[in-house]
This record gives C-alpha cells, structure tokens and sequence, in this order.
C-alpha cells in the first residue's frame, strides 16, 4: 500500500499586512496567497504574463522560476545570499519560512470604490413587487389547533394565496416571540417572508463587474436609497480579465466553485457593511437585483462557461430569473429572492441592459446616440431609427490599470492625472500621497502626453532621448512618471489593443446602420472609468472620437442606477426585459474586415477638430 503524504508547508509571514499564511512547499507564493484570501495584486491571475505581483523575499529561502534557489538573510556557500529584489509572486516557490514584503501598490487603500453613507439622491421611481402586512392572529387552544400557517393566511384576509415554505420554517418561532403578531410580505398573493414587526423592509441591488462589485442598499417602501458601498472583486485573484477567469473554470466544479464562492462572498460582504452603516441588520433584506456581464452572471449562477470561451460565445441563459437567495447562499430574510437582471447576447450582458435603462432619457432623444460601458470588457449600443445594435469588445484590464507594468487600483497614491509642464511630465496622485503606481484614467493621461511630447510617435514607438524617458535593466525605453513608476512599451501597447477594439466596435456598428461618426449626436460614457477619465485626452489617443466635445457625455456608473431602478420598480424590470429582446446582438468579429479594421485603428490618428478622423 502506498502512503501519500501531504506536501511540506512553509509559514510565510507578511509584517506590513499583519498576516501569516502557509505555503506548501509545490505552490507559488502567488496561489498561497491567493488560496488564504492574501491580496496581491495580479492581473494576470498568477500566469507570469503581467509582471503586477511583486514581491521582496526579506528573510528565507525560495525557488525561483529559472530554477535557481535564492537564500536571504543568511551566508549559505552556492546560494545568493542577500538577493532582495522585487521578483514575481507567481515565479517564486517556497523552500523554508519567509519574510515577505508586498509592492506598495498591492497595500495602499481603494478609494474610489464608490462609498456613501446616508440619503444619497431622489428617491427612486416605486412600483414595489412586495407589500407588507402586519398581521396579529389569536394564539393556539384546545378550541383552535389551526396550524400556524394557516392561523396567519386567515388573518391576512382575502386575497392572499398561500404561503411559501421560506416563510413557513421561521414562522412559530416568530409568531411565539412577538406576541402572535408579525409583519407578513406579500409576492403575486401569497406570503413570501415573514419578519418581526417594524423591522425596515430593504432591498439589495448590485452591479457585479469583473473588476468592483458595488452595493445600493434601498429602502423598498420609500425608493429612497440609504448607501451605497463599493469592494474589489474578489475573482480578481484569477484574473483581471474575463478570459482568465472563464479559463480557470473550465479546469473544472473545483475551480467553478471557488469563482462562485468568491462572488457570493462579495455579496454577502456588501450587504453585512450595508446593512451595519444604517444600523439594519441583513436579515431586513428581502429582495436584491444583480448585474453583470454575461460571464460574471454564469459565474454566479454557477451555469457552465465553458461555451463562453469560443465563438460563436452562446450563453446558457438570457432571461432574466429569480433564485432563492438561500441557494447561493446569502444571508437575507427567510424567502428572500435574488433577481438576476437579463442578458442580450455573447458577452453583452444585463449590466449594459441596465446601464441602457438608466440612460434612456438620453437616446430615447431624437437623433443618434451610441452608449458605451467602458471596462475590462466593452460594451456598446448604438441607438438609430428607433433600432439598439449591441456588441461588446474584449478591451482587456489596461484602461483600468490592469496588465500595466506599474499599474494599479484607484487607490492612494494612484497617478490619476498627467500634464506637461514646460515640456515635462507632471502627475497627480489620489490623495496627494506619494505615487506608487498609475491607475486608469492616469494611464490614459500618460498615453495622451507622451503623444504630445513626441515620446510616443503615431505607431506607438516609444523613444528615449526626451528628459523623462530612460531604459530599464533589459535596456528597453521606459518613460518615468515618478521614482519607481513607469511606463513601458508594452503598456503602450496594451492600451492600443484597448482602444482599437473599442473604436473597431463603434465602427462597425455605424456601419452596420449606414451612418458615419458625424451623425452620432450622443457618445454616452458609462462606467467608472469614463467618471475620472479625460475626455480630451481619450480623444488624443483615439478612445473617443474626434467630436464636438458637447456631444460626449460621461455618465458614471450608469449599470449600478439601472440596477436600482429594476429593484423598486417592476416596470423597470419589465422595460429591461423587453429591451434585452429589443436589441440587436452583432458579432464583431463575423465582420470579414474586422482584422484590418482593427489593425488601423491601431495607430494614433492625426486630430482635425471637425468631427472626423485622419490616419
């Protein structure tokens, strides 16, 4: 019989986060941490590609990737003593116990994940798919043995149906606690919760993107919205990109559970702090809507996507559904649904169907309006003639500071804006802290100035021999934003990668329609990103195009107001669901052209100023 004995475990102990961790001794420091709910950050999801989770081993022993083993902190002949560099986290194994430091970008505070506490806004249209009831029954006798259940239909009065079985499991408990009196919440007639007297009656809405999730808490007898909360996706440890993480779960139900669990785990999370800033607690939510792109929804659903990984990219579902919210499981009342908001097709997903709901007082306008969601995947409308074109494009994690050599979060010390001064390169940085990284809107002012300096020529070469450019180690060309943060020809690249896929889309559905850019009288940027970017330079680098600036709009985040909408109105869910039929999916990549189109908008367009676009 042959005995198979764990794998050695190593501790790895990280002082600037207070934690400790385990390391077995055949996986990278990158899957320790990400196995422990350690964050470091790796856009890649730990595949070696982008460079982002950097590490420096302080104390202990370790393999690296080329297979050389590295000693710090001890004088071992043959070794490298004393070799504290940065390295990769997912190129280095563990050999003994070790002391670890975390680049400073992996440590510095999120700030702008949409936080606010308190009445934020109007309240919002109200068409409630609940009604409560308070309900007092006479108590049980020898002369009344009704069953509890029935006891409380009875005393609802007409019209009431019955009662689901949620409700049913808390009952006698509640009805003997509160002196036979309860609050009883009525769906389509028939009791769906049942919760103590006077408690609030709150609701959940939540924008599932691939790279925050963001939270609405909502009073769902009033519309108005009480705060709302912001965190990282936690499926960032497997990748800032769809594509990595649609990848991982085809390895199999293993790995399709810890995404699932991971997105549940950021629900649950939302709704604990929510719930505790307004002094609620989360059983007093009794509905939530989710949002999400096509793959974020399968992957919460835990449906298969292994389909989603090749054209023609077909979705399991694209209905709209309703599912338990114990299935999951989350935390709310007792009977308590989660309404998964519909998709429209491939990777456009009902996060755009939401976003397109909340922005419908704009291209519901006469004349032409095209609605963009810019994030690590792109989606775009373009609304003419009463018809909505719909596609989406892999614009990949650059313009959120993703697969970005020093590319970060919107956190402290996050360069978010760039300028030229005298001929140099100037940054600010959020917080006024010192830069440790660049964030998106950073990258594209970066981009945008090296352009104007003529760092950057009009195919995206990237040349020294200005004051701010250097060449790194390898003796590649760098443009140096501050100490220690800079800007390579491979985030050049990245970013023209983004930005061609995203123009090729807008192409190719005016095309679709028979117009040209001119005839677009709205360019709607949705999303975080078009919140902080500048649209000046977005137009420098071709991201935008080249019109009248009054014609472009930055929205925010308009999926997270949709979503909201569709909590506290039915009607909003029935307008979201017959837009998502409404729509027309166009595959991108069908177009025979589609390459060279591509390949063109790949370089930087000379800027005329009237509205069109010269190569």
């Amino acid at each position: 019989m042959t005995i198979h004995h764990p794998p050695h475990e190593y501790r790895l102990s990280f002082p600037a986060l207070d934690r400790e961790i385990t390391a077995r001794a055949d996986e990278t420091v990158y899957q320790a941490a990400r196995r422990q709910g350690l964050r470091i950050v790796g856009a890649c999801g730990g595949r070696g590609t982008c460079g982002a989770c950097t590490i420096r081993i302080d104390q202990g022993s370790v393999r690296h990737g080329d297979g050389e083993d590295w000693v710090i902190g001890a004088d071992v002949e043959g070794t490298h003593r004393n070799r504290r560099k940065w390295v990769r986290a997912c190129k280095v194994t563990p050999k003994a116990d070790c002391t670890i430091e975390v680049a400073p970008r992996s440590l510095a505070p999120i700030v702008r994940a949409d936080v606010a506490h308190g009445e934020t806004g109007e309240p919002l249209p109200l068409v409630p798919t609940l009604t409560r009831l308070t309900v007092t029954t006479p108590p049980p006798s020898l002369a009344d043995t009704r069953a509890d259940g029935e006891r409380l239909i009875d005393a609802t009065g007409d019209g009431v149906t019955g009662i689901d079985l949620a409700p049913l499991r808390a009952l006698p408990e509640l009805l003997r606690r509160h002196d036979w009196t309860v609050d009883a919440i009525l769906r389509d007639g028939r009791i769906a919760v049942v919760r103590p007297p006077g408690r609030p009656l709150l609701g959940l809405a939540v924008d599932l993107g691939t790279t925050n999730v963001v939270g609405h808490l909502i009073d769902l007898e009033s519309g108005r919205q009480l705060a709302r909360l912001g965190l990282e996706n936690p499926q960032v440890a497997w990748g800032a990109d769809l594509v990595a993480r649609v990848n991982h779960a085809i390895g199999g139900p293993g790995q399709v559970a810890e995404l699932r669990e991971a997105a549940v785990t950021a629900i649950a999370a939302l709704a604990h702090d929510l719930a505790f800033a307004v002094g609620a607690e989360v059983g007093d939510i009794v509905e939530a809507v989710v949002c999400g792109n096509t793959a974020m929804q399968h992957l919460l659903l835990g449906l298969p996507v292994r389909q989603l990984g090749r054209s023609p990219f077909v979705a399991t579902l694209r209905e709209a559904i309703d599912v338990a919210a114990s299935d999951f499981p989350l935390p709310f009342a007792a009977g308590a649904i989660v309404h998964v908001a519909p998709n429209i097709g491939g990777f456009v997903g009902s996060d755009h169907v939401t976003a397109l709901t909340a922005t419908r007082h704009l291209w519901e306008r006469p004349g032409t309006t095209v609605v963009m969601d810019i994030g690590t995947n792109t989606e775009i409308s373009l609304i003419h003639d009463g018809i909505i074109r719909s596609a989406s494009c892999p614009s990949g994690p650059a313009l959120e500071g993703g697969h970005i050599a020093s590319g970060m979060r919107a956190a402290e010390g996050a360069i978010e804006r760039v300028g030229l001064e005298g001929g140099r390169l100037v940054v600010t940085t959020i917080g006024a802290k010192p830069p440790v990284g660049i964030c998106g809107s950073g990258v594209i002012d970066m981009l945008a100035n090296l352009r104007r300096a003529g760092i950057v020529d009009v195919r995206g070469r990237l040349h020294v021999g200005h004051p701010d450019t250097t060449l790194d180690d390898d003796g590649k060309p760098v443009a140096v934003a501050a100490p220690h943060v800079v800007f390579t020809q491979s985030d050049v690249r990245a970013v023209q990668l983004a930005k061609a896929a995203i123009m090729t889309g807008v192409e190719l559905l005016l095309r679709e329609a028979g117009i040209g850019i001119e005839r677009v009288d709205r360019f709607v940027v949705a999303g975080a990103f078009g919140a902080h970017v500048d649209v000046s330079s977005a137009v420098e680098i071709g991201l935008f195009p080249d019109l009248p600036r009054e014609r472009i709009l930055t929205v925010g985040n308009a999926a997270g107001a949709g979503v909201a909408r569709m909590l506290t109105s039915t009607e909003d869910r029935r307008f979201a669901a017959d837009l998502a039929r409404r729509c027309r999916y166009v595959e991108l990549s069908s177009a025979a052209d589609f390459q060279k189109r591509f390949m063109h908008n790949i370089g930087f367009a000379q800027r005329s100023g009237r509205g069109d676009m010269r190569p």
